[in-house]
């Protein structure tokens, strides 16, 4: 019976250590994707800038 009580403590904490370590994975890449996105809007605010000094068109 005693076994059986540290067996199940055991899964216990493994599940909760698995469920710790995922929601930190889902945070670490909800954290990656919203830098991508703050990034791209500065690429376009950089781009938008470009194009408003009415650069040459290049005929290639």
């Amino acid at each position: 019976m005693v076994q059986v009580m540290a067996q199940r403590a055991l899964a216990d904490a493994m599940e909760l250590m698995a469920n710790a370590m995922s929601q930190e994975a889902v945070s670490r890449t909800a954290d990656r994707v919203a830098q991508e996105a703050r990034r791209g809007g500065e690429d376009e605010m950089r781009l938008e800038r470009f194009m408003n000094n009415k650069p040459p068109i290049f005929k290639g």
